[in-house]
Protein backbone atom coordinates (compact mmCIF):
# COMPACT_ATOMS: atom_id res chain seq x y z
CA UNK A 1 0.00 0.00 0.00
CA UNK A 2 1.18 3.48 -0.76
CA UNK A 3 1.38 5.87 1.82
CA UNK A 4 1.15 9.62 2.62
CA UNK A 5 3.00 10.90 5.36
CA UNK A 6 1.24 13.84 6.94
CA UNK A 7 4.09 14.87 9.27
CA UNK A 8 7.44 13.70 8.03
CA UNK A 9 10.71 14.48 9.34
CA UNK A 10 13.55 15.60 7.66
CA UNK A 11 16.51 15.71 9.76
CA UNK A 12 18.84 17.47 6.73
CA UNK A 13 21.70 20.20 7.68
CA UNK A 14 19.22 22.51 7.30
CA UNK A 15 16.73 21.59 9.80
CA UNK A 16 19.16 21.48 12.54
CA UNK A 17 20.74 24.56 11.84
CA UNK A 18 17.16 26.33 11.93
CA UNK A 19 16.62 24.19 15.16
CA UNK A 20 20.23 25.54 16.93
CA UNK A 21 18.76 29.65 15.79
CA UNK A 22 15.33 28.88 17.99
CA UNK A 23 17.50 27.23 20.70
CA UNK A 24 19.69 30.48 20.64
CA UNK A 25 16.63 32.44 20.51
CA UNK A 26 14.87 31.33 23.35
CA UNK A 27 12.24 29.30 21.21
CA UNK A 28 13.75 26.01 21.10
CA UNK A 29 12.83 22.50 22.63
CA UNK A 30 15.46 22.82 25.63
CA UNK A 31 12.60 23.37 28.44
CA UNK A 32 11.58 21.35 31.33
CA UNK A 33 8.64 19.76 30.12
CA UNK A 34 10.54 17.95 27.09
CA UNK A 35 12.98 17.22 29.22
CA UNK A 36 10.75 14.93 31.46
CA UNK A 37 9.51 12.83 28.69
CA UNK A 38 12.45 13.16 26.42
CA UNK A 39 15.38 12.87 28.39
CA UNK A 40 15.97 9.11 27.86
CA UNK A 41 16.77 9.08 24.56
CA UNK A 42 18.16 12.19 24.48
CA UNK A 43 20.70 10.84 26.85
CA UNK A 44 21.41 8.18 24.67
CA UNK A 45 21.64 10.27 21.43
CA UNK A 46 24.16 12.13 23.09
CA UNK A 47 26.23 9.02 24.28
CA UNK A 48 25.06 9.58 28.76
CA UNK A 49 23.42 7.66 30.82
CA UNK A 50 20.30 9.32 31.81
CA UNK A 51 21.71 9.63 35.50
CA UNK A 52 24.79 11.40 33.72
CA UNK A 53 22.41 13.03 31.24
CA UNK A 54 20.08 14.82 34.54
CA UNK A 55 23.75 15.51 36.72
CA UNK A 56 24.91 17.90 33.17
CA UNK A 57 21.29 19.67 33.34
CA UNK A 58 21.76 20.52 36.94
CA UNK A 59 25.12 21.64 36.08
CA UNK A 60 25.44 22.91 32.38
CA UNK A 61 21.49 23.80 32.08
CA UNK A 62 19.48 21.73 29.36
CA UNK A 63 20.16 24.49 27.04
CA UNK A 64 23.65 23.54 26.63
CA UNK A 65 22.72 20.13 26.36
CA UNK A 66 19.91 20.40 23.80
CA UNK A 67 22.97 22.67 21.68
CA UNK A 68 25.24 19.12 22.20
CA UNK A 69 22.06 17.28 21.09
CA UNK A 70 22.54 19.53 17.57
CA UNK A 71 25.81 18.74 17.23
CA UNK A 72 25.17 14.68 17.24
CA UNK A 73 22.41 15.51 15.10
CA UNK A 74 24.63 17.72 12.33
CA UNK A 75 27.42 14.58 12.27
CA UNK A 76 23.91 12.67 11.30
CA UNK A 77 22.09 14.74 8.98
CA UNK A 78 20.44 13.22 5.98
CA UNK A 79 20.94 14.43 2.65
CA UNK A 80 17.96 15.57 0.33
CA UNK A 81 19.13 12.02 -1.22
CA UNK A 82 18.43 9.92 1.69
CA UNK A 83 15.46 11.59 2.83
CA UNK A 84 14.09 10.48 -0.53
CA UNK A 85 15.70 6.86 -0.35
CA UNK A 86 13.46 6.66 3.07
CA UNK A 87 10.18 7.14 1.68
CA UNK A 88 11.08 4.56 -0.88
CA UNK A 89 12.11 1.80 1.23
CA UNK A 90 8.60 2.86 2.78
CA UNK A 91 6.62 3.37 -0.11
CA UNK A 92 5.67 6.71 1.12
CA UNK A 93 4.34 8.40 -2.20
CA UNK A 94 4.16 11.50 -0.73
CA UNK A 95 5.60 13.28 2.55
CA UNK A 96 4.90 16.78 4.12
CA UNK A 97 7.70 18.29 5.37
CA UNK A 98 8.45 21.45 7.07
CA UNK A 99 5.64 20.97 9.81
CA UNK A 100 7.30 18.85 12.30
CA UNK A 101 8.98 19.44 15.39
CA UNK A 102 12.25 20.12 13.92
CA UNK A 103 12.25 21.73 10.63
CA UNK A 104 14.23 23.98 8.73
CA UNK A 105 13.14 27.57 7.08
CA UNK A 106 10.02 28.28 5.15
CA UNK A 107 12.92 28.64 2.32
CA UNK A 108 15.00 25.37 2.59
CA UNK A 109 11.65 23.52 3.06
CA UNK A 110 10.41 25.07 0.35
CA UNK A 111 13.84 24.62 -2.03
CA UNK A 112 14.06 20.66 -0.91
CA UNK A 113 10.43 20.48 -2.14
CA UNK A 114 11.18 22.07 -5.37
CA UNK A 115 13.46 19.48 -5.78
CA UNK A 116 11.08 16.23 -5.47
CA UNK A 117 7.51 18.01 -6.30
CA UNK A 118 6.03 14.77 -7.24
CA UNK A 119 7.26 13.53 -3.48
CA UNK A 120 7.04 16.64 -1.38
CA UNK A 121 4.33 18.96 0.02
CA UNK A 122 6.10 21.58 1.66
CA UNK A 123 4.27 23.35 4.80
CA UNK A 124 4.73 27.25 5.92
CA UNK A 125 5.42 28.20 9.89
CA UNK A 126 5.47 31.59 11.46
CA UNK A 127 5.14 32.25 14.97
CA UNK A 128 2.27 34.16 14.94
CA UNK A 129 3.43 37.28 16.68
CA UNK A 130 3.99 39.31 13.34
CA UNK A 131 1.05 40.95 12.80
CA UNK A 132 -0.05 41.94 9.04
CA UNK A 133 3.51 41.18 7.73
CA UNK A 134 3.28 37.31 9.08
CA UNK A 135 0.10 37.47 6.99
CA UNK A 136 1.98 39.03 3.81
CA UNK A 137 4.59 36.23 4.77
CA UNK A 138 2.30 33.78 4.64
CA UNK A 139 0.81 35.04 1.33
CA UNK A 140 4.74 34.87 0.07
CA UNK A 141 5.31 31.55 1.25
CA UNK A 142 2.41 30.34 -0.60
CA UNK A 143 2.56 32.25 -4.12
CA UNK A 144 6.07 32.65 -4.14
CA UNK A 145 7.90 29.77 -2.12
CA UNK A 146 5.03 27.01 -3.39
CA UNK A 147 4.33 26.38 0.30
CA UNK A 148 0.78 24.04 -0.02
CA UNK A 149 -0.27 24.38 3.98
CA UNK A 150 -0.02 26.20 7.01
CA UNK A 151 1.11 25.19 10.46
CA UNK A 152 0.30 26.56 13.54
CA UNK A 153 1.05 25.40 17.16
CA UNK A 154 -0.59 27.76 19.47
CA UNK A 155 1.23 26.72 22.62
CA UNK A 156 4.15 28.03 21.18
CA UNK A 157 3.04 31.65 20.37
CA UNK A 158 1.56 30.95 24.22
CA UNK A 159 -2.14 31.48 22.44
CA UNK A 160 -5.30 29.55 22.38
CA UNK A 161 -6.15 27.97 19.03
CA UNK A 162 -9.19 30.30 18.48
CA UNK A 163 -7.48 33.56 19.14
CA UNK A 164 -8.09 36.97 17.52
CA UNK A 165 -4.42 36.80 16.55
CA UNK A 166 -4.65 33.76 14.29
CA UNK A 167 -7.90 34.72 12.98
CA UNK A 168 -6.15 37.22 10.30
CA UNK A 169 -4.06 33.76 9.15
CA UNK A 170 -7.10 31.76 9.07
CA UNK A 171 -8.63 34.04 6.41
CA UNK A 172 -5.87 34.14 4.00
CA UNK A 173 -5.59 30.23 4.19
CA UNK A 174 -9.39 29.84 2.90
CA UNK A 175 -8.38 32.75 0.05
CA UNK A 176 -5.44 31.08 -0.86
CA UNK A 177 -6.93 27.37 -0.81
CA UNK A 178 -4.83 26.24 1.58
CA UNK A 179 -5.85 23.72 4.95
CA UNK A 180 -4.05 24.57 8.31
CA UNK A 181 -3.31 21.99 10.49
CA UNK A 182 -3.46 23.00 14.34
CA UNK A 183 -1.68 20.95 17.26
CA UNK A 184 -4.20 20.02 19.09
CA UNK A 185 -3.94 18.05 22.74
CA UNK A 186 -1.19 18.46 25.64
CA UNK A 187 1.94 20.16 24.83
CA UNK A 188 5.25 19.48 26.75
CA UNK A 189 6.13 23.28 27.65
CA UNK A 190 5.48 23.53 31.47
CA UNK A 191 6.21 27.09 31.46
CA UNK A 192 2.68 27.93 30.31
CA UNK A 193 -0.64 26.77 30.47
CA UNK A 194 -1.38 23.18 29.33
CA UNK A 195 -4.56 23.72 27.60
CA UNK A 196 -2.98 26.33 24.84
CA UNK A 197 -4.14 23.34 22.22
CA UNK A 198 -7.25 22.17 23.68
CA UNK A 199 -9.02 20.76 20.90
CA UNK A 200 -12.47 22.13 22.39
CA UNK A 201 -11.72 25.52 20.60
CA UNK A 202 -11.67 23.97 17.48
CA UNK A 203 -15.46 24.74 17.34
CA UNK A 204 -15.11 28.18 17.11
CA UNK A 205 -12.77 28.07 14.89
CA UNK A 206 -14.45 25.65 12.37
CA UNK A 207 -17.96 28.14 13.11
CA UNK A 208 -16.07 31.04 12.25
CA UNK A 209 -14.26 29.17 8.99
CA UNK A 210 -16.49 27.19 7.87
CA UNK A 211 -14.56 27.05 4.48
CA UNK A 212 -11.33 26.58 5.63
CA UNK A 213 -9.70 22.65 5.85
CA UNK A 214 -8.90 22.02 9.01
CA UNK A 215 -6.18 19.03 10.50
CA UNK A 216 -5.94 18.92 13.84
CA UNK A 217 -2.80 17.65 14.59
CA UNK A 218 -1.54 14.92 17.24
CA UNK A 219 -5.06 13.63 17.56
CA UNK A 220 -5.77 15.62 20.87
CA UNK A 221 -4.54 13.63 23.79
CA UNK A 222 -5.79 13.74 26.65
CA UNK A 223 -9.14 15.25 25.10
CA UNK A 224 -9.81 12.85 21.93
CA UNK A 225 -13.12 12.51 23.24
CA UNK A 226 -13.80 16.24 22.94
CA UNK A 227 -11.62 16.10 19.18
CA UNK A 228 -13.76 13.31 17.65
CA UNK A 229 -16.81 15.03 19.22
CA UNK A 230 -15.96 17.92 17.46
CA UNK A 231 -14.83 16.34 14.33
CA UNK A 232 -18.53 15.00 13.79
CA UNK A 233 -19.96 18.18 13.78
CA UNK A 234 -17.86 19.62 10.95
CA UNK A 235 -17.11 18.43 7.74
CA UNK A 236 -14.07 20.33 7.38
CA UNK A 237 -12.76 18.91 10.40
CA UNK A 238 -9.71 16.37 9.65
CA UNK A 239 -7.68 14.56 12.43
CA UNK A 240 -3.93 13.14 11.91
CA UNK A 241 -2.34 11.07 14.86
CA UNK A 242 1.35 12.01 14.22
CA UNK A 243 3.80 11.00 17.22
CA UNK A 244 1.71 8.02 18.72
CA UNK A 245 2.95 4.47 18.16
CA UNK A 246 0.11 2.29 16.98
CA UNK A 247 0.41 -0.36 20.03
CA UNK A 248 -0.36 2.91 22.70
CA UNK A 249 -3.46 4.26 20.17
CA UNK A 250 -4.70 0.23 20.58
CA UNK A 251 -3.72 -0.28 23.99
CA UNK A 252 -6.93 -0.58 26.65
CA UNK A 253 -7.03 2.71 28.42
CA UNK A 254 -4.82 5.08 26.71
CA UNK A 255 -7.81 7.21 25.67
CA UNK A 256 -7.80 6.42 21.90
CA UNK A 257 -10.54 4.46 22.28
CA UNK A 258 -12.94 6.58 20.22
CA UNK A 259 -10.65 7.67 17.76
CA UNK A 260 -10.17 3.99 16.73
CA UNK A 261 -13.73 3.39 16.97
CA UNK A 262 -15.36 6.41 15.28
CA UNK A 263 -12.35 6.59 13.06
CA UNK A 264 -13.54 3.00 11.52
CA UNK A 265 -17.19 4.47 11.02
CA UNK A 266 -18.24 7.81 10.81
CA UNK A 267 -14.87 9.31 10.62
CA UNK A 268 -13.23 6.97 8.42
CA UNK A 269 -12.97 9.76 5.84
CA UNK A 270 -11.32 12.21 8.60
CA UNK A 271 -8.16 10.25 10.07
CA UNK A 272 -4.79 10.56 8.60
CA UNK A 273 -1.36 9.15 9.01
CA UNK A 274 1.31 11.30 10.01
CA UNK A 275 4.32 9.47 11.34
CA UNK A 276 6.36 12.02 13.68
CA UNK A 277 9.41 9.68 13.05
CA UNK A 278 12.09 11.72 14.50
CA UNK A 279 10.19 12.95 17.44
CA UNK A 280 9.41 9.40 17.85
CA UNK A 281 13.09 8.49 17.15
CA UNK A 282 11.61 4.95 15.64
CA UNK A 283 12.21 4.05 11.71
CA UNK A 284 9.74 5.75 9.24
CA UNK A 285 9.50 1.98 8.22
CA UNK A 286 8.75 0.69 11.63
CA UNK A 287 6.21 3.13 12.34
CA UNK A 288 4.01 2.68 9.15
CA UNK A 289 4.66 -1.76 9.25
CA UNK A 290 2.73 -1.02 12.69
CA UNK A 291 -0.18 0.79 11.33
CA UNK A 292 -1.08 -3.12 10.30
CA UNK A 293 -1.74 -3.53 13.86
CA UNK A 294 -4.77 -0.96 13.78
CA UNK A 295 -8.33 -3.21 14.18
CA UNK A 296 -9.85 -1.69 10.87
CA UNK A 297 -11.37 -2.64 8.22
CA UNK A 298 -8.79 -2.91 4.47
CA UNK A 299 -11.26 0.41 3.03
CA UNK A 300 -10.77 2.07 5.89
CA UNK A 301 -6.81 1.89 6.37
CA UNK A 302 -6.53 2.30 2.60
CA UNK A 303 -7.82 5.95 3.57
CA UNK A 304 -6.56 6.63 6.82
CA UNK A 305 -2.85 6.33 5.13
CA UNK A 306 -3.62 7.54 1.90
CA UNK A 307 -6.60 8.40 0.65
CA UNK A 308 -8.01 10.95 3.52
CA UNK A 309 -4.79 13.03 3.12
CA UNK A 310 -4.80 12.54 -0.67
CA UNK A 311 -8.21 14.86 -0.86
CA UNK A 312 -6.77 17.43 1.89
CA UNK A 313 -3.82 17.75 0.11
CA UNK A 314 -6.04 18.04 -3.22
CA UNK A 315 -3.67 15.62 -4.89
Amino acid sequence: MKVIDFECDTPTVEAVTDTIRLIQEGRGFDKEGYAQNMAPGWSAQIGMTLEEFNEAKEKEGLTSLALKLCDVDMKNAMSHEDVIQMLDVADVEVACIGNAGRRASNEDVAGFAAEYPERLVPWFRIWGDEGDNGVRLLEDGVKELGCKGFEVSSYREQRYINDAAFYPYYAKCVELNIPVRITTGIHLLSDRPHDYAHPKNLDQVARDFPELTIVAGLAGWPWVSDLVAIATRHRNIYIDFACRRVKHLIAPGSGYEMLIYYGNRILQDKILFASGWGTMQIPLTQLIAECEELPLKDSVRQKWMHDNAAKVLRL
